[in-house]
């Protein structure tokens, strides 16, 4: 268990799309938010690590016409994630609290579920992080299958559990002004990261 904490904590701490999310999300409406999103992404990412386990995860990067599916959906998703930051950032402060996209943890934890499962970056960092576990570990049989993923789970969720908090912290110190600059960095960087992404599925 202790390994896959180790590695869901370390790919949930990767600068990424929900790593933004969930920044701005807490900045906005609070700690419930980011451990909703922490959760979904927390899920995702004991399912692909169970694909990883089972040797999917390699085979959906063989697969070019998905990959480059997933490649698109995670795109759209980027783009509308980085469309609703910057409108957030443009409104004025009564119109944000009463327009906030996530207005409840349910809808936080189904966005942070739909953006971790629909970015494909997800699917290829899990499928290499098991490539070389297999080569450091040669008999992966010895690993309980079911521990690890324990594992990775509680680490994605606790890294997401510490920026949430570390945002809560922030939140109260600080005001609308630097609100809307997070709102227009995550939509810059989200913008940044779809562009990437689209770049890499028109090349492959």
């Amino acid at each position: 268990m202790v390994t896959g904490f180790g590695f869901g904590f370390v790919v949930a701490a990767q600068v990424g799309p929900i790593w933004l999310l969930c920044l701005r999300s807490v900045l906005r409406g609070g700690i419930a938010l980011g451990l909703a999103i922490g959760a979904g992404a927390a899920l995702v990412d004991a399912g692909y690590a169970l694909l990883g386990i089972a040797g999917v995860a390699a085979l959906l990067t063989t697969w070019e016409a998905l990959e480059t599916a997933a490649g698109i959906l995670g795109v759209l998703v980027l783009v509308v994630l980085a469309l609703r930051a910057l409108r957030s950032a443009l409104s004025p402060p009564t119109e944000q609290r009463s327009n906030r996209e996530l207005n409840s943890p349910q809808a936080a934890f189904v966005v942070g579920l739909a953006a971790t499962a629909s970015n494909p970056l997800t699917i290829l960092a899990w499928a290499a992080v098991f490539a070389a576990l297999s080569s450091a570990v040669p008999d992966m049989g010895s690993i309980t299958p079911w521990t690890m993923l324990a594992g990775v789970g509680v680490g994605t969720f606790t890294w997401f559990a510490l920026l949430s908090l570390a945002a809560s912290v922030l939140g109260r110190f600080t005001g609308p002004r630097f609100h809307r600059g997070v709102d227009t960095a995550a939509a810059i960087g989200l913008l940044a990261f779809a562009a990437v992404l689209a770049w890499q599925v028109l090349a492959s």
